[in-house]
């Protein structure tokens, strides 16, 4: 068959057509990230009445604020109003709608690559979804992990969240100084492939926390986010609420 064939041109056009049409940087895997709302609080100094991990967010493994033009419209989740107060609030601004605009223009509008996801309401929902399936915080209650004085080693917390959903999370911790002899828990991620599916989280630093602002909330541009990744040898202290 002879270079310039009309098959050959017809195969060569469906071929660009499709690489053109696939999405660009396509994500392989959705974090689901808990904040401890003491942890949070201790450094961003507000006050909260809040005794059970909150959502922090659905983050996609690549990109990051992918279509600025979308813009948050809360009355496109009304119905999940209720339970986003709930699961998912912004502890600096308990009435504001701030940290869920935030959180879809950067995490969201990447996320809505995927038809699952790719409006306001698939993505909020499914996260609430995920949260609540999950139910991060019974877990831990029921295999004896609570806040308290006393501290935990890194092992302990990782083992019941490990032997129960039966995948590698990434806990992550506040470590006050270099040397010090404390970590405190603050913020565990589980992981979901494109389907849902319980999958392992990676233990090294992700490209989330080289790309955020700081703390990953609407206030804390330009902060250090001060979570990385838990010490294996360093005690842990899961505070309760003051």
């Amino acid at each position: 068959m002879r270079l310039g064939s009309p098959f050959l041109v017809c195969v060569a056009a469906a071929m660009s057509s499709a690489f053109v049409i696939s999405p660009p940087h396509m994500w392989s895997k959705l974090i689901l990230t808990h904040h401890w709302p003491s942890t949070f609080c201790s450094m961003e100094h507000c006050h909260p009445n809040i005794s059970y991990w909150t959502l922090h967010g659905l983050w996609p493994d690549k990109g990051i604020d992918c279509n600025s033009s979308w813009h948050f419209n809360s009355s496109q989740i009304e119905d999940l109003l209720p339970d986003m107060m709930k699961s998912w609030p912004d502890l600096l601004n308990p009435s504001s709608s701030g940290f869920w605009k935030y959180e879809w223009h950067k995490h969201g509008t990447c996320a809505a690559k995927a038809e699952s996801l790719n409006s306001q309401h698939k993505y909020f929902s499914k996260a609430l979804e995920l949260y609540h399936k999950l139910d991060l915080n019974s877990i831990l209650v029921k295999f004896e992990i609570t806040p308290s004085e006393k501290y935990y080693t890194f092992s302990q917390i990782e083992r019941v969240i490990e032997s129960f959903y039966g995948v590698k999370p990434k806990i992550q911790c506040v470590h006050p100084s270099q040397n010090a002899d404390v970590q405190i828990l603050g913020q565990i991620e589980i992981c979901f492939d494109p389907d849902f599916n319980l999958v392992d989280c990676e233990k090294q630093l992700t490209w989330v926390e080289f790309t955020k602002p700081g703390w990953d909330s609407p206030m804390g541009a330009g902060k250090p986010s001060g979570f990385s990744v838990c010490d294996h040898d360093t005690p842990v202290y899961y505070p309760p609420l003051s």
